[in-house]
This record gives structure tokens, C-alpha cells and sequence, in this order.
């Protein structure tokens, strides 16, 4: 099992879940986060911490997409270890539907 990003992180990016993880497998896209499902080691201690609820289980139904492209893109973008702030209307966009078709960025984040 493993824990991914799903497209409620999207235009938000909370970062609280970087600080608890212990093995760093965050990496940071211009406005959204993903785990690198190899690099998980299932301990679930980042998904009570996403204020979003887009950390999700990999056994929850129709989780294979949102593995393969947190996959994809933790192999493309810089690994996150600290905390920042959310994007600026991260609130007004928490909960809003089809956020990939709309809101989604292919640019890797600042780094650290």
C-alpha cells in the first residue's frame, strides 16, 4: 500500500504533511504536492494532516490513476521537506470539482 496526492490538492498545496512525513517522498509541482509511492512507507501519519483531504490510501476505490501520476510527476519535480504557506486562494478552492482538467500546472515547485 501507499499513500498518494489526489486533485484536491490542486491551487491549494498545503504543505502540512511534508513535516510529518519521516522519509521525505513529497515532491513539490507549481500548485500541487505528490508522493513518490516507492518512496512511501505506509506509516498514514501526512494524511490526517492535509486540511484539503486530498491524501488518500491507495486501496480506496479508482486510486491507480492518482498512483501512476503521483508516480509520474514525484519522478519529475524537487523533493519538499518544509513547510510553506498554501497558495493564496487555497481556501476558496478547497472542495472544487474537475481541479486537473482546470487548475492544473506540469511546472515543478521552487524546491527548497
Amino acid at each position: 500500500m501507499t499513500y498518494v496526492v489526489t486533485d484536491n490538492c490542486i491551487a491549494c498545496k498545503y504543505t502540512d504533511c511534508v513535516e510529518v512525513c519521516p522519509v521525505d517522498c513529497f515532491y513539490e509541482g507549481e500548485n500541487m504536492l505528490v508522493i513518490h509511492p516507492d518512496e512511501c512507507i505506509d506509516c498514514g501519519v501526512c494524511e490526517p494532516e492535509c486540511p484539503a483531504d486530498a491524501i488518500r490510501p491507495d486501496t480506496e476505490p479508482n486510486m491507480d490513476e492518482w498512483v501512476t501520476f503521483n508516480r509520474k510527476y514525484s519522478e519529475m519535480w524537487p523533493v519538499i521537506t518544509v513547510k510553506k504557506d498554501p497558495l493564496p486562494d487555497a481556501e476558496a478552492l478547497d472542495g472544487q470539482k474537475d481541479k486537473l482538467k482546470t487548475h492544473f500546472s506540469e511546472v515543478a515547485g521552487e524546491g527548497n
